[in-house]
């Protein structure tokens, strides 16, 4: 049984040429695509491991060539866009670097039975989902699953903590899907009022009910041939469970009012923060929907639970949050990164898309201290574990900034502390509302006209926080 091992890192080819010699196998390793072309003259293979970044060429391009073996990629990037491509290319395995050689060790056992068939695909480019970004191993659990499931019509069942991420996914899986080209239509469940909620999936006719004024096609006819993306789908009530699993089972739907049904054809995607099989024990959810919406489960996992995930997904939306603002990036120093990797993260990456967006607009320098990233997160609590007053925290760090001036006089101070306070009480304003500045000025007590001098004068767009 022969293994080829494709890649240009010395230190890769010595220990996977270690761990598969310890199996038995014999081993070919080639630093090129040019050198693995000439191996594969040589003789048939059992199972390739393959980089994708290697000097002459990407590795993808040789695996769409069609190899003749099982492959299994390697790559340095965490992303769920490089391992749904790679599924997508047609490979056997994704394999993170660095891997556990216990892993290797099973991919080989995998072919040695029977030699699995390779599925060809087309290369799609990379889009939003590099934000679902990790290292750990339930996060590569994650994107190996979501990778064999997104060119099917499988119905997928995502849970998470509210800001993990679980819309993105969804459309991950539908852009990575054969309806890219289609539909993706969202819809929250729990942000629709109960007694419009039917119509807003079904639709309804004219005057079907009061202030039904025309007919209306439901979300279901909207994502027609594409995908259907019911979110929060825990707090969907009782009585319009039983008719989406209706509409399920059928694949069909009727509009509120009407008599006749029409038939969708639609990839349904669900997701909830809450957990579903104890909310049928309460009877609070059905079960028979339950086991149609959970075929492939897909847990997201918390940020608490992977924090070794943080700096890398940190310094990705630090550098979209510059690139959007049109800013230079600041460079995060170590203990500022150690702050954000120990903070719990309730919000999830949502929160910490927040900070790192606040630390963008309101860093003072080129570089990001322990002291920002604890004012963007909120910690002013004093050293005596009571809760410092607003005031107080005004004049600590007024102090310190007097303190920090030396010998030196402080000059125009009122003016500094002004342009000091107002961009972050702005920024914290617009998360807030949004970006609706008319919400900003009753929530500021300022005038509409004054708070858009404000944001010109710190140069702060308020599109950027709808």
């Amino acid at each position: 049984m022969r293994v080829l091992i494709v890649d240009d890192d010395e230190g890769i080819r010595w220990v996977l040429d270690k761990v598969l010699r310890e199996e038995g196998v014999d081993v070919v390793a080639a630093g090129s695509i040019a050198e693995a072309r000439a191996a594969l003259t040589t003789g048939p293979f059992a199972l390739a491991f393959l980089d994708v970044y290697l000097p002459d060429g990407n590795g993808m391009d040789l695996l769409a060539s069609g190899l003749p073996m099982p492959v299994v990629m390697l790559t340095a990037e965490t992303t769920f866009g490089h391992a749904a491509e790679a599924y997508r290319m047609g490979a056997m395995e994704y394999l993170p670097k660095p891997f556990d050689l216990g892993e290797v060790r099973q991919l080989l056992a995998r072919v040695r039975p029977a030699k699995k068939e390779k599925v060809s695909g087309n290369v799609r480019s990379e889009k939003n989902e590099d934000l679902i970004i990790g290292r750990s191993p339930a996060m590569q659990q994650m994107f190996r699953t979501l990778g064999r499931v997104a060119t099917s019509d499988l119905t997928v069942l995502i849970t998470g903590e509210s800001g993990t991420g679980k819309e993105m996914v969804a459309k991950t899986l539908h852009e990575r899907s054969q309806r890219a080209g289609k539909a993706f239509v969202a819809i929250n469940t729990a942000a629709i009022p109960a007694d419009l909620l039917e119509s807003e999936l079904f639709g309804h006719e004219k005057g079907s009910f009061t202030g039904a004024d025309k007919t209306r096609e439901g979300r279901f006819v909207q994502a027609d041939g594409g995908t259907l993306f019911l979110d929060e789908i825990g707090d969907m009530p009782l009585a319009l469970q039983a008719k989406l699993l209706r509409v399920l089972e059928e694949g069909r739907v009727q509009r509120v009012g009407g008599s006749e049904s029409r038939v969708v054809n639609v990839r349904l995607l669900a997701a909830t923060h809450q957990n579903l099989t104890s909310k049928i024990t309460k009877g609070e959810f059905r079960e028979d929907l339950y086991y149609r919406l959970n075929v492939i489960p897909v847990q997201i996992p918390p940020l608490r639970e992977r924090r070794d995930d943080i700096p890398e997904l940190a310094n990705f939306l630090l550098d979209q949050a510059t690139e959007e603002l049109g800013m230079d990036k600041p460079i995060l120093l170590d203990d500022a990164m150690d702050l954000l990797s120990r903070h719990d993260w309730p919000g999830n990456v949502r929160e910490l898309k927040n900070v790192m967006r606040r630390l963008a607009v309101l860093t003072p320098g080129a570089t990001i201290t322990l002291t920002d990233v604890a004012l963007a997160l909120g910690n002013t609590n004093n050293h005596t574990g009571e809760e410092e007053t607003l005031g107080d925290s005004v004049t600590r760090c007024t102090r310190q900034y007097l303190h920090q001036l030396g010998y030196a006089r402080a000059t125009n101070l009122h003016q500094y502390m002004l342009e000091q306070v107002e961009p972050p009480l702005l920024v914290l304003a617009l998360e807030q509302c949004h970006g609706n500045q008319l919400k900003v000025s009753d929530m500021l007590g300022l005038n509409r006209n004054t708070v858009r001098k404000l944001l010109r004068k710190y140069n702060i767009d308020p599109a950027y926080f709808r």
